[in-house]
C-alpha cells in the first residue's frame, strides 16, 4: 500500500477538479495495478466523479444543490453560520471517499471524467485529502 496526503485550498462554493494531483500520487507509487482510494476528512465537503470537459456541468450541479438544500432552512445547527448545515446535508448526499481502479499505472477513468473536490461552504479552507493506493 503506498499513502500520501494533500491539501487543496477552496474560495468558496463550488468543484474544484483535483484528478491531476490524485494522477500524480498514483505515479509516484508505482503501481501498475490496484485502487486508488480517494478520502476527504471533512464534514462540509466532498468528492465526486463529473465530467471535466463542461464547465456548464459543474455550475449546474452547484446551482442543483443550492435548490436542493436551501441555507434559508429552520436548522437547529447554525452556530458556524446559514451556509454549515445545508453543507453538512450536501456532504451527506455526496461522498467522502472514491474507490477508482488504476490499470496501467493511471486512474483508469473514462475520457471525459474527472474528480471533484466538492465545497459546500462560502469561505475560504485548506481542505485535506488522503489518497491510498492498493496494489
Amino acid at each position: 500500500m503506498f499513502q500520501k496526503d494533500f491539501s487543496i485550498s477552496t474560495s468558496g462554493q463550488g468543484l474544484i477538479e483535483i484528478t491531476n494531483q490524485i494522477e500524480e500520487i498514483v505515479a509516484q507509487s508505482s503501481t501498475d495495478q490496484g485502487l486508488c482510494n480517494v478520502f476527504i476528512k471533512h464534514t462540509s465537503a466532498s468528492l465526486l466523479i463529473q465530467e471535466n470537459a463542461s464547465p456548464d456541468v459543474l455550475t449546474d450541479l452547484n446551482n442543483f444543490f443550492k435548490q436542493l438544500v436551501p441555507e434559508s432552512g429552520s436548522y437547529l445547527h447554525s452556530i458556524e453560520g446559514p451556509d454549515d448545515m445545508p453543507a453538512h446535508i450536501k456532504n451527506a448526499l455526496t461522498d467522502t471517499s472514491l474507490l477508482i481502479p488504476v490499470k496501467n499505472g493511471r486512474l483508469d477513468i473514462g475520457t471525459w471524467q474527472g474528480i471533484f473536490l466538492f465545497e459546500h461552504r462560502h469561505s475560504k479552507f485548506k481542505r485535506e485529502v488522503n489518497v491510498s493506493i492498493f496494489n
